[in-house]
């Protein structure tokens, strides 16, 4: 395993990254790796290894705290890993998402030594794959210490821009029931998938909320996205479900989500299989403010899930910041600005380091 060098160009740190493959479930030579660099050249850092994630932070008794996490696992390799460069674009699995921002992380951890907020980093596993996996949900039972901060920052790639909060996701199954017949005489049976139609009418009817938190605007959406139901092609089918997808602003909890949502479909047998919470942008907590005020930059609300809205139930206000468009991340030629990488590090080492006086 080769060894990283922290305080190297963060691109260069990137690609070192990049070339260690971390497919969800076979971080560990990654984790070690990390490990190892920070326990060598960060040695005014407390370190934890758990599981296969990696934390390290200063104490140094400073008033607030900052935590800055990013997750080591990636998508699958697509023929994409080593990394390669061509210009200012660095191409390989994970470049975007989120091994830039990993980069980005360790160098800080490693290089700003008295910063001015104490500093928590979080490199963390199997954020890839279902949600039971997650490395943070490990160490939030067993070293919930750890997560303690006044602002959390994860590195999911936003091309350079403060994406704050996120939207929650509720994914429910709404079934329809008639009476199976042979389709030669079907006017013995009542058709199932028919029935779906009326469940469909209800959401081409239905209108989106807007809702603008800390001035960003979340937009919600409540949209089919699978149906599937028949027995045979000669049998009228006495069953049918439809799938459907709320994206939710994070005002509503989970029980208020799940409430519109029964609500909509009010006389349908629905079964909700998946909820998780939003979360609020808190950008009026004072450590948040001066971060936004270090990235010179507009605010926007986060559309899709991520971990923040785990921090966010902890009580932390939590931003996504990082290097890379999102458009491309799982792709086969997923890769990153080189640019950004350099921007977004630039901006969270004057977010850290003492002020002049």
């Amino acid at each position: 395993m080769p060894a990283l060098d922290l305080t190297a160009d963060p691109v260069d740190l990137c690609a070192a990254l990049v070339d260690v493959p971390s497919v969800s479930g076979a971080e560990g030579p990654l984790a070690d790796a990390v490990e190892r660099a920070l326990r060598e050249q960060a040695p005014h850092l407390e370190l934890l290894r758990s599981g296969d994630a990696v934390l390290a932070r200063t104490n140094l008794g400073r008033e607030r705290r900052v935590l800055l996490a990013g997750h080591l696992d990636t998508v699958p390799i697509a023929d994409n890993v080593p990394s390669r460069r061509d210009g200012d674009l660095l191409y390989g699995c994970g470049t975007t998402d989120m091994k830039s921002g990993d980069a980005v992380i360790a160098h800080l951890a490693a290089t700003v030594t008295e910063p001015r907020h104490d500093l928590t980093v979080v490199f963390y596993e199997c954020e890839e794959v279902e949600a039971a996996r997650n490395g943070l949900l490990r160490i939030e039972r067993e070293h919930r210490d750890w997560l303690q901060a006044d602002l959390a920052i994860l590195s999911e790639p936003t091309n350079a821009g403060v994406e704050a909060g996120c939207q929650g996701t509720l994914r429910a199954e709404i079934t329809t029931r008639g009476r199976r017949a042979h389709s030669a005489r079907s006017w013995h049976g009542t058709n199932a998938i028919h029935a779906a139609a009326a469940v469909l009418d209800r959401l081409g009817a239905y209108t989106a909320r807007e809702v603008d938190i800390d001035g960003c605007v979340f937009r919600e959406g409540l949209q089919a996205v699978r149906i599937g139901g028949g027995v045979a092609m000669n049998v009228v089918p006495d069953e049918c479900v439809v799938t459907v997808n709320f994206r939710f602003a994070p005002d509503r909890d989970a029980a208020a989500a799940e409430a519109h949502v029964r609500e909509v479909f009010d006389g349908f047998d629905l079964a909700v299989t998946d909820l998780a919470p939003g979360a609020l942008p808190g950008l009026g907590e004072p450590a948040a403010g001066e971060f936004i005020a270090a990235t010179g930059a507009t605010p926007s609300a986060k559309f899709g899930w991520t971990d923040v809205s785990r921090f966010a139930a902890l009580g932390i206000p939590a931003v996504n910041y990082g290097p890379g468009d999102p458009n491309l991340a799982h792709t086969r030629e997923e890769h990153v600005d080189t640019r950004q990488i350099t921007d977004t590090a630039a901006v969270l080492r004057r977010f850290l380091s003492p002020q002049e006086r």
